[in-house]
């Protein structure tokens, strides 16, 4: 690994992402918990949270596996590229806080005086609110694509973390298993073909809102299901800025990547017949509902 960096390194010196006829091999990671936070950017008193998991959270998720320090280079980790697939959305939890001195003292401001050191609020501030933005339950799959050794070890290092794991911030911890093991094939073949990670009341709710929309009177449990991704890729039509360069406490640096945003046909998973009773036999067609949360 290379040593900590010393200043902030142009985005020019980020490892270009791996091409897309030399992924070799994929590691799937059910990121699930009771609540996730995967913020882009954020200001000292509100943290947002995208809708889905960020690069810098994956990547940091298995530097902390692999006992990386935030000093430490990522050499290895930045040229993998990232599929996320939306299992779960989950829906939005807003959480107020209030920060204040055990000691009493007045807060400090954001200004700081001739010697580096934050002055006291004027008029003094006891209380300060700040705003956090949750996911709660939602359920991602991810997909990381590179070579298979270093695929391998990450997998091995996800199941037995140096480091507590977490879904974009420490007070986040994920349920149990993350990683789903390593795979041959593409980003979009592998999410293809995985089954569906959603929670099982979230599956029973798909297959009774599947059921009234037929007047069927039960539930319909399809073989498919429409679900959302976003793909990493050179000539993506979307730019994110999440692609971390350094972790370093005193240098974070972060650049942007291209992405492309699609649909794919899962298998849901349900057991037994999946006979419909109007014709389709897998269900495979578009899902009007899936943008809900279905």
């Amino acid at each position: 690994m290379m040593p900590p960096p010393t200043s902030t390194p142009p985005p020019s010196l980020v490892s270009p992402p791996v091409p897309l006829d030399q992924d070799h091999a994929v590691l799937l990671l059910r990121l699930a918990g009771p609540l996730q936070s995967w913020g882009s950017r954020s200001a000292f008193n509100r943290r947002e949270t995208n809708p889905e998991p960020t690069k810098s959270g994956v990547i940091g998720l298995l530097a902390a596996a692999s006992g990386l320090a935030r000093e430490d280079g990522l050499d290895e980790l930045l040229p993998l590229r990232l599929g996320i697939r939306v299992d779960q959305p989950g829906t939005l939890l807003r959480d107020y806080h209030t920060v204040s001195d055990y000691r009493g003292r007045p807060l400090p401001q954001a200004g700081v005086n001739a010697k580096g050191i934050q002055k006291p609020t004027s008029p003094a501030k006891n209380t300060h609110v700040t705003i956090r933005y949750y996911l709660q339950d939602a359920v991602f799959l991810a997909a990381v694509a590179g070579p298979r050794p270093l695929l391998t070890t990450l997998d091995l290092a996800v199941r037995a973390p140096a480091f507590p794991l977490a879904l974009g911030r420490r007070s986040c911890p994920p349920t149990q298993p993350v990683s789903c093991g390593v795979r041959d094939g593409s980003i979009e073949d592998v999410l293809r073909e995985e089954p569906w990670q959603a929670s099982r009341r979230a599956r029973e709710q798909y297959a009774a809102q599947r059921g009234r929309e037929r007047n069927l009177g039960r539930s319909l449990y399809p073989a498919r299901v429409d679900r959302a991704v976003t793909v990493e890729d050179p000539d993506g039509d979307d730019i994110l800025h999440d692609a971390p360069v350094s972790f370093h406490p005193h240098a974070r640096t972060f650049t942007s990547r291209r992405v492309r945003h699609d649909w794919l046909s899962i298998p849901t998973g349900f057991p037994g017949n999946h006979d419909d009773p109007n014709g389709s036999d897998d269900e495979a067609g578009h899902d009007p509902f899936a943008l809900l949360g279905w």
